[in-house]
């Protein structure tokens, strides 16, 4: 019953259109990433400067944009990556990265902050050219950290 209440959303939302078409966009998405790599083993604290570093899978990635209806080579990925103080809405950005081959490294200096609770996010997008158009999607891994310096 779950699933045809689903479609029955999906087809207010979509219109008219084939019952394959409104499954195909009504479907989960793929989670191709962003991955966090946590340095060496398990952390529970930070302190110093920290590596970090994200994967994706790319069989999921092109998954998730036939999905979307997106097709075309990927142009490029780039995972920019922020901090916060746990419990508070604004991000501040650590650095990007550009590098695949890596796993988009960036280093993360945390001396110079108070020791607690933060998030980190990798905010990975993805942009694909079709044409003379680019199109971008996105998405993001939020992780919970200690800062104790």
């Amino acid at each position: 019953m779950r699933a045809v209440s689903l479609i029955a959303l999906c087809m207010n939302s979509y219109g008219l259109m084939s019952i394959k078409e409104i499954e195909r966009r009504c479907t989960m998405s793929h989670n191709w990433g962003p991955h966090f790599i946590v340095p060496s083993e398990v952390f529970e604290n930070y302190s110093g400067t920290v590596l970090l570093r994200e994967e994706f899978d790319e069989d999921l990635l092109h998954k998730e944009l036939e999905n979307l209806g997106i097709s075309g080579p990927v142009l490029r990925v780039t995972n920019p990556w922020y901090y916060r103080n746990k419990n508070t809405d604004t991000w501040i950005k650590i650095g990007e990265s550009d590098d695949i081959d890596e796993n988009f490294p960036v280093t993360w200096d945390t001396t110079a902050l108070e020791n607690g609770q933060y998030e980190v996010m990798g905010l990975m997008h993805v942009f694909v050219k079709k044409g003379s158009e680019e199109k971008g999607i996105a998405r993001q891994n939020i992780v919970e950290v200690t800062v104790k310096n």
